[in-house]
């Protein structure tokens, strides 16, 4: 299979060996399938858009700086990786290129204005993948945020049209952190890719892509 991971890029910070251990995982998987790895940015860039915004950059610049943590995150799973590429690939041509040397491809973002998880879903239509994967904070999408509310109910499958609905209705709220942003779910709608949400850990990698029923199908 052909497979696009969302990586958040709160795996990046803790210690060395947490990235370690997704790399040991996801060099594995890339012996069986070509594997694509969109990295976030996490707590760093946040704290440097801050920086950033109070010294008056606007936020096409902030944006800027934002992509240039996620592709720092990017070289440092790249570096961890065996089966990786070691260039980090501006753009979705150079990733498609570099797959076709590589068993793995590991990019941070694009364009300003786009998530990690909008630039995966791009990745993903763009490279033609065959399974979309996110590896989130929660262990899939639910009715409300579970952090915030104990009795929000878990889907275990829901289609991209429900899920835009969800997604515009959670980001009526002010602070709410939707699972999911609308383009990216927009992008999943039209090129009919299926995707699975599940809780970002090691473990939960394999486990979705052997098929285990684990987090929420998009389809």
């Amino acid at each position: 299979m052909k497979l696009v991971l969302s990586l958040g890029g709160s795996v990046f910070e803790g210690e060395a060996e947490r990235i370690k251990e997704f790399a040991t995982v996801l060099d594995e998987i890339s012996e069986e399938h070509t594997l694509f790895i969109v990295v976030g940015g996490g707590k760093m860039a946040r704290e440097i858009i801050r920086k950033a915004r109070s010294l008056g950059a606007n936020e096409v610049m902030c944006d800027y700086l934002g992509i240039a943590v996620t592709r720092i995150n990017a070289m440092l799973l790249a570096f961890a990786m065996r089966n990786s590429a070691k260039k980090i690939p501006e753009n979705f041509i150079e990733a498609e290129e570099l797959s076709r040397k590589h068993k793995a491809v590991v990019m941070g973002g694009t364009f300003p204005g786009h998530t990690t998880d909008a630039t995966a879903a791009l990745l993903a239509e763009f490279v033609g993948a065959d399974l979309f994967l996110n590896a989130t904070s929660v262990d899939g999408i639910y009715s409300e945020d579970p952090r915030k509310n104990p009795k929000a109910a878990r889907f275990e499958r829901i289609s991209p049209k429900e899920l835009i609905e969800l997604v515009a209705r959670e980001q009526m709220r002010a602070g709410i952190n939707v699972v999911m942003d609308i383009l990216a779910v927009k992008v999943l709608e039209r090129s009919k890719i299926k995707a699975i949400v599940f809780k970002g850990e090691p473990e939960n990698i394999k486990k979705v892509i052997r098929g285990e029923k684990i987090g929420t199908l998009i389809i």
